[in-house]
């Protein structure tokens, strides 16, 4: 009992030190950079950069909530066409085949009333 009790924490400790390699790695890169790094602060650097354009007026900027929606639903379809692809292999093999062809018609079911619950919504209309 002792002896895998010794292997298994021999494992966490293998897991441990790499962490601390890792951290450690992370704070030498992050501390050389800070002392190699010249430091010449001018007014044109503090300038907030708006890609090559000298900012104007105020740094607040309204941002339409459609455009997270519309990365959202690309997100959740994108995501789920994943699923399709172990689908397929699944049911190629035998006595799997209408379990799994039940399972993702009810699963592209789902994905189907989602979109036109969108649609209904509005959502993926363009203003």
């Amino acid at each position: 009992m002792t002896v895998l009790a010794g292997e298994y924490f021999r494992s966490y400790a293998v897991v441990g030190l790499l962490a601390v390699v890792g951290v450690l790695f992370v704070a030498v890169a992050f501390g050389a950079g800070r002392l190699l790094r010249p430091v010449v602060p001018t007014p044109e650097k503090l300038l907030t950069y708006e890609c090559g354009v000298d900012p104007v007026g105020e740094g607040w900027a309204h941002t339409q909530v459609r455009y997270y929606v519309y990365a959202f639903l690309y997100v959740i379809f994108a995501v789920d066409s994943i699923f399709l692809f172990p689908w397929a292999t699944v049911f190629a093999e035998t006595g799997y085949g209408a379990t799994t062809l039940v399972e993702m018609f009810i699963f592209l079911g789902f994905l189907t009333i989602g979109l036109l619950y969108a649609w209904q919504k509005g959502v993926l209309t363009w203003t």
